[in-house]
């Protein structure tokens, strides 16, 4: 069987996001990037089932413009087989819907058993394109994975649910996203770092699918969210009470 996992170039999680001077968006220029954390996890989890024997080969997926091979890499060092890059023009908006659809594309053509996915990316966290995914392949689903199990021609899915932990079961194929606390992702080593270079890395125009990926939504502005104001030191309960009531508007 095999696994698709998709995976984003995003801003890295630990840089300070800016806006753009005219609010057009976020600011890209001279930032680290790096793979969605989302992504990773579902990849981990990926070659931890190829490594269980429950798969026989892990493809690595991504959409974007060139320099999302640099990310495709580190997959590949991490330890998928190969790698495919739909490339897009350079700051192309490739929404949701539109990403679902290339995915779903690849997925058929490659007869993938699964679909492993993060449930959201950290630089629009729309939490939307696994679930468009499974309704465009017309597959089971199951979301916000943080425990999975195959076995007999099926998943079995732990989620995370507001009351808890809820256990699915899925028939494969099946598109699973993936939540924080599945698993912890390993570190590259070097020696796979330099393996990577010379395992395949596919690239294809968006253009060679036929598909209509244009943007449907505007960004009409982006702005920083306002700064936090500092504390202030109450005398009493009473003035404290009275603050959260009349300045707050809590009480």
């Amino acid at each position: 069987m095999k696994i698709l996992v998709p995976v984003k170039r995003v801003v890295d999680y630990n840089v300070k996001i800016r806006v753009r001077p005219d609010g057009s968006g976020v600011e890209l220029a001279n930032v680290k990037m790096s793979m969605n954390p989302f992504d990773e996890i579902a990849l981990e989890e990926a070659i931890r089932l190829k490594e269980k024997g429950a798969a026989s080969e892990v493809i690595a997926l991504s959409i974007g413009a060139a320099a999302s091979q640099e990310t495709l890499r580190t997959a590949l060092a991490m330890g998928a087989d190969r790698a495919i890059l739909i490339e897009t023009a350079p700051g192309a908006d490739i929404e949701p819907l539109a990403v679902a659809k290339l995915i779903a594309a690849v997925a058929r053509e490659e007869e993938a058993g699964l679909v492993l996915c993060g449930k959201q990316a950290i630089d629009n966290d729309m939490n939307a394109t696994g679930q468009m995914l499974a309704a465009i392949l017309d597959w089971p689903q199951a979301t916000f994975a943080s425990e999975i199990r195959l076995e007999g021609g099926a998943a079995q899915v732990t989620r995370e649910v507001d009351g808890g932990l809820q256990v699915i079961g899925v028939a494969l194929p099946a598109v699973i996203s993936v939540d924080l606390r599945l698993n912890e992702p390993r570190y590259a080593s070097l020696p796979n770092i330099m393996k990577a270079k010379k395992k395949p890395l596919a690239i294809r125009p968006a253009g060679e699918f036929g598909l209509d990926i244009a943007p449907r939504l505007t960004v009409v502005t982006t702005v920083e969210p306002p700064a936090r104001k500092g504390g202030v030191k109450v005398g009493s309960v009473a003035e404290l009470v009275a603050k959260l009531k009349d300045e707050a508007g809590v009480l």
